[in-house]
């Protein structure tokens, strides 16, 4: 008995040595990333500290007050040039990441991208425009980490399909933005390089998961970005630090690879067979640097690298016009409730697109409860969420997604008993879906495929209800004003709003139209929500003390028609700016 005892208190003793030590190499991985970024903003620092003594002349806010538009034409006449530019921006961003820590790592490969531009003949629509983007998207060299340890390996072997397209049209990928951690939250948080900051408010949350990219652009740091959403992430960041972004069809811009690390394998989130996919797109100032953008990535160089990717141009007449648009509307979508200036907001659009001609025509999202609990987070946690949990595997989890770790953790079994007990709170649960034990899973490949199908169905009943309506465009909220840090972990379902186009891979996109006001906060006061239960006032508390910060709408279109969405935000963009 006191060998065996020995032994079994030796092996115990190996137990918690062995995991010390694990936990101690994933501490080194992390402080070795962390070393390494900080390192790359030194020598950035130190590079942009000597351009400044060779031309001390740089007029800096000049060059940063240009719009994309603007930037281009006088790069192109030669009015400036695009190492000026550069290391303008550079300057810039290096001052908005010390405030708010958007940015991952800055490219040190711009240097070189800037000399080989300067040798081309023909100059690219992008000509000389510094670009940044999400942490994901594959730039020969560096990492793709999605905030994860087990991503800290292995560089990218080559730029994605869209870097090289950007490239071939004149930009200069400079910085790669921070992300949280797995890409699946809407606030911007990982434990390798920490909480992103919103640079307008910095007790408030950017939005996610493309944050670092909205930071770093309402910042000033970054006159164009590039973001990636399948749920609101290009659109939610948008909302919250008051920029223009755009979430096209799925097809229509590709560009992979995009790399979502696992511990076995790197996957193209891009290109991955699911039924609601991933997408990339633009994120700005303003609504024609969205167009612009568009136009150069829809180029005969995107069609040849990713022939996935159909050969349909940018329209420029469809952006162009001014024909008077069908506009169907809603305030709500009766699933989550959205606070008083985010309707405020639709209601005030509606009524200025109405007096500017436009026809505006009552719409009504069918079944969001439906599209929420068994469309869109049954595709993400068909397997219970096993997938998802792989890529925390020898890592640490951020404390954002802990709640919903631990949920897809617990055994089936478990879960059966769970959803036994609770019940008669059924209904709740599921209406807030706080827990992701409840969502039901996809037992077979038989459901698996019913599951694709149900996803198509809705889609043709959706359309046939816009069609029905002879409807151009549509116009609804988008979830907003800014969360305090935090909080998006606890409100996972809040997203319903952006949720439901990219289930329908309709492209959509956000534009600020006007700022919270002492009444919004006033009438916030007196929200209770359909239930006034913890998940309300959660939400309350979320976007309390938002005075001054950006408010915006969302715009949406029928799939394949970008120009379309982008001319109707262009239109909300001039009205609102108007007023």
């Amino acid at each position: 008995p006191s060998a065996a005892l020995a032994l079994l208190g030796s092996s115990a003793v190996a137990m918690v040595v062995w995991k010390w030590l694990g936990k101690r190499q994933i501490q080194k991985k992390m402080e070795e990333a962390r070393r390494t970024r900080d390192e790359g903003v030194k020598k950035t620092a130190k590079a942009v500290q000597q351009f400044r003594e060779q031309v001390p002349s740089v007029q800096t806010d000049a060059i940063l007050s240009l719009s994309l538009l603007e930037l281009t034409e006088r790069l192109r006449e030669g009015s400036l040039s695009p190492r000026t530019v550069l290391y303008t921006y550079l300057e810039k961003a290096l001052e908005v990441t010390q405030q708010t820590n958007c940015l991952r790592h800055f490219i040190p490969e711009c240097e070189e991208q800037l000399q080989e531009i300067e040798q081309q003949k023909e100059k690219g629509l992008l000509y000389g425009i510094p670009v940044s983007i999400k942490d994901h998207i594959s730039h020969k060299g560096h990492l793709s980490t999605c905030g994860l340890v087990q991503c800290l390996d292995t560089p990218v072997q080559e730029d994605s399909v869209l870097v090289k397209v950007l490239k071939s049209q004149g930009a200069i990928p400079f910085a790669m933005t921070n992300v949280p951690q797995s890409l699946f939250n809407y606030d911007c948080s990982n434990p390798i390089f920490g909480q992103t900051l919103n640079p307008l408010n910095h007790q408030k949350s950017p939005g996610g998961s493309s944050g670092g990219e909205g930071a770093l652009i309402a910042g000033g740091g970054s006159i164009l970005g590039i973001g990636s959403d399948v749920g609101g992430s290009i659109r939610l960041p948008s909302s919250f630090c008051g920029l223009c972004g755009l979430k096209p069809t799925a097809e229509r811009l590709r560009g992979g690879p995009v790399f979502w690390c696992t511990p076995l394998l790197n996957v193209d989130v891009c290109s991955c067979p699911t039924p609601v996919p991933w997408v990339l797109g633009p994120m700005a100032r303003d609504v024609d640097s969205l167009a612009l953008c568009m136009k150069a990535l829809l180029c005969q160089e995107m069609f040849q690298l990713d022939p996935t990717v159909p050969p349909i141009p940018f329209d420029e007449e469809v952006y162009s016009s001014s024909a008077r648009l069908r506009v169907g509307y809603y305030d709500t979508d009766s699933y989550f409730p959205l606070p008083p200036c985010m309707r405020r907001a639709v209601r005030e659009t509606r009524e200025a697109l109405q007096a500017a001609g436009h026809q505006l025509v009552p719409f009504s999202p069918p079944r969001i409860h439906y599209v929420m609990t068994e469309l869109f987070l049954k595709t993400f946690f068909a397997d219970g969420g096993r997938a998802w949990l792989d890529v925390f595997t020898g890592g640490i989890v951020d404390p954002s997604l802990k709640s919903q770790v631990n949920s897809c953790k617990i055994p089936r079994l478990g879960k059966k008993l769970l959803a036994l007990i609770l019940k008669p709170l059924q209904f709740l649960l599921l209406l807030k879906l706080k827990n992701v034990a409840m969502i039901s899973t996809c037992r077979s490949v038989k459901e698996m495929w019913n599951h694709h199908h149900q996803i198509e169905a809705y889609r043709t009943e959706f359309i046939a209800r816009w069609r029905e309506l002879r409807l151009d465009v549509v116009l609804c909220p988008v979830l907003g004003p800014a969360f305090t840090t935090g909080y998006a972990g606890k409100l996972l379902t809040a997203i319903s709003s952006t949720m439901l186009y990219n289930v329908l891979n309709f492209p959509a996109g956000v534009v600020p139209v006007s700022t919270v006001t002492e009444a919004d906060e006033e009438e916030l006061k007196l929200y209770q929500g359909y239930c006034d239960d913890p998940w309300d006032r959660t939400l309350k508390q979320a976007v309390a003390g938002a005075m001054g910060l950006p408010v915006a709408v969302q715009c949406v279109a029928l799939p394949w028609q970008e120009e379309l969405c982008l001319r109707f935000m262009k239109e909300v963009e001039t009205l609102s700016r108007e007023k």
